[in-house]
């Protein structure tokens, strides 16, 4: 398997060294950049595995980045940590309510990054290492964009193949009708 790929979106040069070469020691292609709209374009071009996340950088916020990586498509199941000096309750639950995976506050220890990046990537990888997703008799054909429910072909549309997505790879949960909106509009 190659190593997981990180997207870095922080504009503290200083910092961002110090994580890559953290992360690099630790196995991650680390690919870094402190502009929102270029974030953008370099998740949907390299499709990472994690994205650390600060809220304030340069061009659109960290936290609209976050927003708008969970309504494509390509992206909108990457795993996102926010990493940022905005530590009040409310930054944090709007932060997580937006779509964040986790929210690290600053100053932080490089290594329990480290530590929570692993956790996240363990928790979403087994649902994205198969191509195949499967609950009681629908089993999905994600490579393919196939769907078969009691063995027979089950016709689906774009949306409707995202939405069961979503729902597959996280079974026996429950979201909200704004939550799945964000996830699959």
């Amino acid at each position: 398997m190659s190593n997981p790929k990180l997207l870095l979106v922080e504009d503290d040069r200083a910092l961002a060294d110090l994580l890559v070469w953290h992360f690099e020691r630790g196995g991650f292609e680390v690919r870094r950049t402190g502009d929102g709209e270029e974030a953008l374009l370099l998740a949907d071009e390299e499709q990472p595995d994690i994205v650390i996340l600060d809220w304030m950088i340069e061009g659109i916020s960290g936290l609209e980045v976050c927003r708008r990586l969970r309504r494509k498509e390509r992206t909108g199941n990457v795993p996102i940590i926010m990493l940022t000096a905005r530590g009040e309750e409310s930054d944090r639950i709007r932060g997580l309510d937006t779509g964040a995976d986790d929210y690290v506050t600053k100053p932080f220890s490089p290594r329990e990054l480290m530590s929570r990046v692993g956790a996240v990537l363990r928790r979403v990888r087994p649902a994205l290492a198969g191509e195949m997703l499967s609950y009681a008799d629908i089993e999905m054909d994600v490579t393919a964009h196939k769907v078969r429910r009691g063995g027979k072909p089950v016709q689906l549309g774009p949306t409707e193949f995202r939405l069961l997505r979503h729902l597959l790879e996280q079974p026996g949960r429950v979201f909200s009708r704004e939550r799945l909106l964000d996830a699959v509009w």
